[in-house]
């Protein structure tokens, strides 16, 4: 791989079954043709398609990225993670994590100007994620007080609400005597980008302000036909 996986340490990782043995032979490898990002499973002998991973995080319908933290390394994350595991649970729960930790690191260096990852390489960055987890309430279904399409996400200092279907998100921050809370967006940016936001009093209706802007993200962008 080029970039840095942490090792993990053979205590955090199990010893391997025929099918985990099978998954460590796995390689991937990723470059550019024509400036457009191919992405390539060589053990397989196909080509990772956005489509199955549209179907789970729509971050970057234009295509997958890397080498940074942005919507294409996060719809990357996801693939790879979906092509590796075969579970699209452990892919929507970790392609954060894992673009964080891994697909950010990628580069297309040497005389080949591509970046190589190994099933192997895959296990061990996984078997260090504690961080960045995306855990969604009820196995996933959507939040009883916001549209259909949001979700609630676990933050160890923080809330916050992310949007199913785009790369929207809404943070709430507490200050000494008032909520700041935020849409925004992560686009292909190192930083997310704010939509709107609104300062609201601490003993205001919080909920219903993060329910106002979830709805105005949903004007922005419509959607899914079922999904209001």
């Amino acid at each position: 791989m080029n970039g840095n996986v942490p090792a993990a340490s053979s205590e955090s990782i199990p010893v391997a079954s025929p099918a985990q043995s099978h998954r460590d032979t796995v390689e991937y490898v990723g470059f550019r043709v024509d400036g457009q990002a191919v992405v390539l499973n060589l053990s397989e002998h196909w080509r990772l398609t956005l489509e199955r991973s549209l179907d789970l995080v729509n971050h970057s319908p234009s295509g997958f990225e890397w080498g940074y933290s942005g919507s294409g390394p996060a719809q990357l994350a996801c693939a790879l993670l979906l092509d590796y595991y075969d579970d699209e649970q452990v892919a929507r729960e970790h392609y954060i994590a894992f673009r964080n930790q891994v697909v950010s690191q990628l580069e297309c260096d040497g005389e080949a100007a591509c970046w190589h990852l190994t099933g192997e390489e895959i296990d061990a960055a996984m078997a260090t994620l504690t961080d960045d987890v995306v855990a969604l309430p009820d196995g996933g279904r959507p939040s009883p007080t916001l549209p259909e399409n949001w979700r609630t996400v676990s933050r160890p200092d923080r809330r916050v609400f992310q949007r199913a279907d785009r790369d929207h998100y809404i943070v709430l921050g507490e200050r000494s005597d008032e909520w700041l809370v935020i849409l925004c967006s992560q686009g292909d940016r190192a930083y997310p980008d704010p939509l709107a936001h609104r300062t609201v009093a601490e003993d205001a209706d919080v909920e219903r302000v993060i329910q106002e802007l979830a709805e105005e993200s949903n004007d922005l962008i419509e959607p899914p036909e079922g999904e209001h």
